[in-house]
């Protein structure tokens, strides 16, 4: 059994979004118990239209909920051990739970989460792990917006984390892992990225397979199975990707609508649409991963509708079943371990 803890107040639609998306994930997971977290009379309407879902969880009423719009350093002062976002990370750090998901605010998510889990040995800044829709598939891309800016080192432990978490969730032995640059070519790019190529190149890891330098358009094609950059510009792939999903859906129902010939032609070919929409939906993907905490939590897009939410959840099951934490832990170790200088006589 997975226990999930879920804030319910998180996003822009709470509960009336967050339980209808819980009681997908359950349809299609069994194994799945929840921990609610949420304001008591919100949630309960909403909880008595999903009796199953009610019998599978544990409901705890929470003083108050962060909102989206709160500064990080805010919601951490009012919401530290009161708020349904804090309590949701709680119950991992406790034990009761395996994984948390939260649809709230991104900043104060990642704070509480920092404060509340602690980042791991040798982890100096966490990362978020986007799942990205492929050519080939699906591949994971971090970090998407934890931290600004990453010395070399900071870039080799987040292509350790992703190849943990790429063999978690693709079953994967040896997942290929490349750096987003300006270009392939080796003289390209900022110092620091240049450094971390070299890391990689040199610690020749029996965890991941390392590519070399990948560019922008190399994320669609699914060249590597994880891409690694700093957070500035993962977020900014990340947004551009979503706005261009959207525009392209916007173009086709325009296309598909323009005349009775477009019409009538959209009738026959109606299921290969339906297809496209599917693959180019966000929220079938949903799911950030934070990773490099003592623990695992999952943040679902704020403006997700139940399949989403539903999807997020999923994601964390999927995490918690195959022991993310675990792999991310001893791939560290190992790495470390190889880096430190030998002790004893013969260090003499």
């Amino acid at each position: 059994m997975i226990k999930i803890s879920l804030d319910l107040m998180g996003g822009d639609f709470g509960p009336q979004v967050v339980i209808p998306g819980a009681a997908k994930a359950l349809d299609r997971h069994p194994d799945i118990s929840f921990v609610f977290y949420g304001i008591k009379e919100q949630c309960d309407p909403v909880l008595a239209k999903f009796p199953k879902v009610r019998e599978r969880s544990v409901f705890h009423d929470c003083e108050l909920a962060v909102s989206m719009e709160e500064k990080p350093s805010q919601a951490l002062r009012r919401g530290r051990y009161v708020s349904t976002m804090w309590r949701t990370i709680e119950a991992v750090k406790s034990g009761e739970a395996d994984v948390a998901v939260s649809a709230g605010n991104t900043g104060a998510l990642m704070a509480m989460a920092k404060f509340c889990l602690r980042t791991m040995a040798n982890i100096e800044r966490p990362a978020i792990a986007a799942i990205w829709p492929t050519i080939k598939g699906e591949s994971i891309v971090l970090d998407v917006g934890a931290t600004i800016g990453a010395d070399s080192q900071q870039l080799m432990d987040f292509a350790l984390m992703g190849g943990a978490m790429a063999r978690a969730l693709f079953e994967l032995e040896r997942p290929t892992v490349g750096l987003l640059n300006v270009g392939v070519e080796e003289i390209k790019g900022q110092e620091e990225v240049k450094e971390a190529g070299r890391l990689l190149r040199e610690a020749n890891l029996d965890s991941l397979e390392y590519f070399g330098f990948v560019e922008g358009d190399d994320l669609g094609k699914g060249t590597v199975d994880v891409v690694v950059t700093e957070g500035f510009s993962g977020n900014i792939a990340l947004k551009a990707a979503e706005g261009t999903a959207r525009q392209i859906g916007a173009y086709l129902r325009a296309a598909m609508s323009r005349t009775l010939l477009a019409r009538i032609g959209y009738l026959f070919a109606k299921s290969a649409f339906d297809m496209l929409r599917e693959k180019l939906d966000p929220s079938k993907v949903n799911g950030g991963v934070f990773l490099g905490l003592n623990g695992i939590v999952i943040k679902s897009h704020g403006g997700a509708n139940a399949e989403g939410i539903a999807a997020a959840i999923e994601v964390g099951y999927d995490m918690a079943k195959n022991g993310l934490t675990q792999k991310i832990e001893n791939d560290l170790k190992k790495y470390h371990a190889k880096r430190l200088p030998p002790m004893g006589p013969e260090a003499a």
